[in-house]
């Protein structure tokens, strides 16, 4: 479980997110939204205990993140940022094992059973075996995008921030991420993610958590946050929400936000 209690989350001592109080349960989807700049990383940082709230308290289940090692923090939180960090010289595979070494000691790391297993089980569940060998500056931003992924997965931790995760992905691979993700919330892992569209993270988050002016606006079911006022709100412009043929909704913006005619 993820828990704030009056927690103000900002950077450097500039409040993005005035003081709000969320839990989210385990084996829960949510997915962040709002507008470019309204913290939907700084959030998530602050969730991985790579930042303090200004103000309130942040817990996972009875721990604070930011009060303990990066070891026990990688027990528990897993993390996958939009930022892409050195990894010259490094397989794909490689980069995946590298989620592993929470379980060993650094001076006595050998891959077991279980790293075994752990890698090669997350590489397949993205769709990469068969790019587990190549070197991983070789690899498109999609591709990095699921060694990443995998990465977190590998780690087996029971918390998933994930920072845009799909971002740099095709359609089609941007769903498999999304339904994997949205399996292993099923299967008990609590799953957090910032995301741009907000169509895929109303089809496959169990809740949403929608950021703008400087506050939580909203945190609950897909149904209840799209409405045209409070998107509107989010963002900036006007908001059509229609039904899919699954009854899923959908937001779709209408107008220039500039107020001219974009064909001028």
């Amino acid at each position: 479980m993820i828990a704030l209690r009056d927690a103000a989350i900002g950077i450097e001592g500039r409040t993005l997110i005035a003081p709000a109080t969320a839990t989210i349960e385990a084996g829960r989807f949510v997915a962040i939204l709002g507008a470019n700049g309204v913290g939907k990383t700084t959030l998530l940082r602050t969730l991985s205990g790579g930042l303090r709230p200004l103000a309130g308290t942040v817990r996972i289940g009875d721990l604070d993140p930011a009060a303990v090692g990066p070891l026990e923090r990688a027990h528990r939180i897993a993390f996958v940022t939009s930022d892409d960090a050195p990894v010259d010289g490094l397989s794909a595979r490689d980069v995946v094992a590298s989620g592993r070494y929470p379980f060993h000691r650094w001076w006595e790391w050998s891959e077991d059973a279980a790293d075994t297993a752990a890698i090669d089980g997350a590489l397949a569940d993205v769709g990469m075996t068969g790019f587990s060998g190549r070197s991983f500056e070789t690899l498109s931003s999609g591709e990095r995008q699921r060694v990443w992924i995998a990465l977190a997965l590998a780690q087996e931790a029971p918390v998933l921030l994930l920072d845009e995760p799909t971002s740099h992905l095709d359609v089609r691979v941007a769903h498999e991420i999304l339904a994997l993700l949205r399996a292993q919330a099923k299967a008990g892992r609590t799953i957090v993610c910032a995301m741009h569209d907000i169509n895929d993270a109303a089809t496959y988050a169990d809740a949403l958590m929608l950021l703008g002016d400087r506050k939580m606006l909203a945190f609950d079911a897909p149904e209840r946050v799209f409405t045209a006022a409070l998107l509107e709100r989010a963002y900036g412009i006007p908001m059509e929400i229609v039904r899919a043929a699954s009854g899923a909704p959908r937001a779709f913006a209408i107008g220039n936000p500039y107020g001219a005619d974009p064909g001028s």
